[in-house]
This record gives structure tokens, C-alpha cells and sequence, in this order.
């Protein structure tokens, strides 16, 4: 009898389920890859945009309400990023846990300093974030301090696994930090290199390196550039040059080659995400190939 009853009881733990894995929805591939590096197989990680494509203009699919509808944890950039089809997704989910005010919505934008912070709302000055410049995932620095935040919020949401969480966040500080001595020495030649952005997106990375923005070929956020403003840009450069112009693969590569052209600079697409080029497999390989890119255009 009691062999039996030992039976039974190895056969429920058998069947029992696994602990289920935290149903993670982010936003953009860095923070998807951020929450992989934090959680492993603690979480199951959906992306909702690739490299391949702007984040300020994504159409809220129903693949998307979909995979929000189920998320136990909201991981998105903030700062209006993704005002444009963010709250539209949150509504038709209708999931309560990612709510905002809930422990499951976190937007990285609340837990780091943000540049460009307007005075004033004005939509006559384009696409103006209220909240400041969104795009601060190209700063390594700015990334850790999210990646402290959001190892606090897996804990949080899974206090069952908050010692293997932990020891997942340490052990993901330890490398970044001894990658961060690493970059800043090799960013060294970059410092006071001057540069033209074709959008705001690369703000941090000037703040990081130490590198000059130049100029930026759209006239104001989110406006495409005109004939006119790459003239003046055009002559502006003739007076103080610029040794790029930086872009990435889903903007317009023309104002780009034309202004490279006219100015003597030179291109350099960078891949501004995970998955961005081959190279940018990960955070870690998405600075790496960033820096080989800009050092291998000072040569």
C-alpha cells in the first residue's frame, strides 16, 4: 500500500505544471533583449516592432492586441515613444495587469534623465515629446540604470524566483560594467567629432561619447527634410564641416547621400537596435558594432 501511495505521489509531481514563465510584452528589441539578459528562461518574451522599423509609427495589429491581452509585464520605452499606437493597444486588450498604475506597465522613460526636455508643447515645432527625448537605449549608462529598475520589477511580478532573478541582475551588471570600461575607451577618438543626425535619435549617443551634433536634416522632428533646409544645412557645413551624417535602416537614405555628397562627410547607417545589423544580436553587440561603425568612419 504504501509502495502505491509513493507511486501516486511521484505521478502528480510528474504531471504537475511547471511554473509558468512570465508573459512579457515589449515594446522595442532593446528592451526585449534587456528583459531576456534580466529573466532567461524565467520569461517568455514577445517583440512587438523590429530594427527594420520606426517605433514612433507601428500599426496596432490585432496580432499585437493579441499578445497584449495575455502579457503579465508591459516593457516599453515611455516619453510618448509610442503614443501613437501604445494606449490604442492597451484599450483593445483590455488586460488589466499592464495597466498604467499597475506593476506589470513599466515604461523604462521613468527611470533615467532625459535631455531635450521642452519648455513648451508646441506641435507647430513638429513631433515634440513632452516628456524629452525618448531615444536614451543609445546610452549604455541609461541602460543599466532601466536594467536595475526592471530586474526590481521581474522580482516583484515573480517573488518566487527573486533569488535566481537577482543573481541573473548581477551577473548581467557585472558584464555590462566591465563592457562599459571597455567602450569608453575605445569611444575616446570620438570625442568632439562632429556629426549630422537625419532624426533626434542619436542625442545620448552625443552625451555618451562626447561627439557634436552638427545639425539634423529634418527641419523639425518627424518632418521630412526639404530641398531648402539641406541648403542651408549645406552651407552651414562649409563653415564648421561635419564628418558624418548618421542614419538608420528604416529612414530615407536620399537627404542622407545628398548631403554627404555636397558637405564631403560621410554616411554611416547605424543599426540604433538589437537585430539592427548582424552584428547587433544583442545590447552588448549592439554598442560593440555602433562603435566599430563611427571609429571606422574617422579612418
Amino acid at each position: 500500500m504504501k509502495r502505491f501511495f509513493l507511486i501516486a505521489i511521484a505521478l502528480c509531481a510528474i504531471a504537475a505544471p511547471a511554473q509558468a514563465a512570465l508573459k512579457v510584452f515589449a515594446c522595442e528589441p532593446e528592451w526585449a533583449a534587456l528583459a531576456h539578459e534580466l529573466a532567461g528562461e524565467q520569461a517568455e518574451v514577445y517583440t512587438a516592432t523590429t530594427a527594420r522599423q520606426d517605433p514612433h509609427r507601428v500599426e496596432a495589429r490585432p496580432s499585437l492586441i493579441a499578445k497584449m491581452r495575455t502579457a503579465d509585464l508591459l516593457v516599453c520605452t515611455g516619453a510618448d515613444l509610442e503614443a501613437g499606437w501604445l494606449p490604442l493597444l492597451l484599450r483593445q486588450a483590455g488586460n488589466d495587469r499592464v495597466q498604467p498604475g499597475r506593476p506589470g506597465h513599466f515604461l523604462a522613460a521613468e527611470f533615467v534623465h532625459k535631455l531635450e526636455i521642452p519648455a513648451t508643447v508646441d506641435r507647430a515645432q513638429g513631433d515634440i515629446h513632452a516628456e524629452g527625448n525618448p531615444h536614451f537605449h543609445t546610452d549604455p549608462h541609461r541602460v543599466l540604470q532601466v536594467a536595475r529598475a526592471l530586474a526590481e520589477r521581474l522580482v516583484q511580478l515573480n517573488p518566487a524566483q527573486a533569488d535566481a532573478l537577482r543573481t541573473r541582475a548581477a551577473d548581467f551588471e557585472q558584464r555590462w560594467q566591465a563592457a562599459l570600461t571597455r567602450w569608453q575607451q575605445r569611444a575616446a577618438p570620438l570625442r568632439g567629432v562632429r556629426a549630422v543626425s537625419q532624426h533626434q535619435d542619436w542625442v545620448y549617443l552625443y552625451d555618451w561619447t562626447g561627439m557634436v551634433e552638427a545639425g539634423r536634416l529634418e527641419p523639425k522632428p518627424g518632418i521630412p527634410a526639404s530641398a531648402a533646409h539641406l541648403a542651408q544645412l549645406q552651407a552651414q557645413l562649409a563653415a564648421k564641416p561635419a564628418r558624418m551624417v548618421l542614419r538608420t535602416s528604416y529612414q530615407d537614405p536620399r537627404p542622407a547621400a545628398w548631403l554627404a555628397q555636397h558637405a564631403g562627410a560621410r554616411v554611416v547607417e547605424l543599426p540604433y537596435t538589437v537585430g539592427g545589423s548582424d552584428s547587433a544580436r544583442d545590447l552588448f553587440g549592439l554598442v560593440d558594432d555602433t562603435l566599430d561603425r563611427l571609429l571606422g568612419a574617422l579612418q
